[in-house]
């Protein structure tokens, strides 16, 4: 770990730990890449690099959910891990962010695998919970529980650790041996791996009541005098504004009653 100290080390794999217990407890996102990465990027010094990474990440994050039995890729996984390899590269250029965000699908699906092994040793525990509740065994019962988390930690932090003992010049190594074609190839699929969680979030919000307000924020997003914060003031100032709409009640509807939506009931005239 020559460019990694020992204490950024054991910070990352902290910081591993706890994103994969968020990835069940669900509380304080430190699973989500934008969390995870820029988390890794302050305890490693890299913060503005971990930043743009877990923002690109997040992008795709964003449309992965659990349906049914079909089980989401690992966002923790996939976020630590392409963090930390970006930090052993050494590269914070675009090139090296691509790199490394182009690796999270791999580790994502990876992490579906650790994931499926957790999850079958927590069926042991969930039976010894049982057993412990009907025996009114309470400390029993606690203990299983914490140990169902730990493996959750542990499945993300142990191997955040092997990467951690990956020599740094070895991954320098490979980016180096990249050429140019398939550099510039993950740069292009990186963008597109993008562009389709945009399309899996819109794909989940589209509504006619959506729409206009989709439509805006790119008519804003062309101007390229407004600042985030000022795009910020626009979108809460729209929210204030729909919000008093709403309690006023739309005149849709011939004038009758009102589905407390006034966009859905202008655009159910028509």
């Amino acid at each position: 770990m020559s460019d990694i100290s020992i204490i950024s080390a054991i910070l990352v794999v902290v910081v591993a730990f706890f994103a994969g217990l968020e990835g069940i407890l669900d509380q304080f996102q430190f699973h989500q890449p934008l969390v995870a990465c820029t988390l890794i990027g302050l305890v490693t010094g890299n913060l503005t690099a971990g930043i743009a990474l877990g923002g690109t990440l997040q992008m795709l994050a964003l449309g992965w959910a659990n349906i049914g039995a079909a089980v989401a890729p690992d966002a923790a996984l996939a976020s630590v891990a392409a963090a930390i390899i970006m930090v052993k590269g050494g590269d914070f250029t675009p090139k090296g962010i691509t790199f490394a965000y182009s690796t999270a699908i791999p580790l994502a699906v990876a992490g579906l695998f650790l994931t499926m092994i957790v999850r079958t040793i927590s069926v042991g525990l969930v039976h010894a919970a049982d057993k412990a509740a009907s025996e009114g065994n309470i400390s029993a019962l606690e203990r299983t529980h914490f140990i169902a988390l730990l493996l959750q930690g542990l499945r993300i932090a142990v191997p955040a650790a092997l990467l951690l003992a990956v020599p740094a010049s070895s991954v320098r190594g490979v980016l180096e041996l990249m050429p140019e074609w398939l550099s510039g190839g993950m740069q292009v699929g990186g963008a597109m791996v993008v562009a389709v969680g945009y399309a899996m979030v819109i794909n989940m919000m589209a509504t006619r009541e959506v729409w206009p307000f989709f439509a805006l924020g790119f008519a804003f997003a062309a101007i390229s005098n407004l600042t985030l914060i000022a795009m910020g003031v626009i979108g809460v100032a729209i929210a204030f504004i729909y919000l008093n709409l709403s309690k006023q009640g739309g005149s849709g509807n011939g004038g009758g009653s009102s589905s407390m939506d006034p966009i859905g009931d202008i655009l159910e005239d028509y």
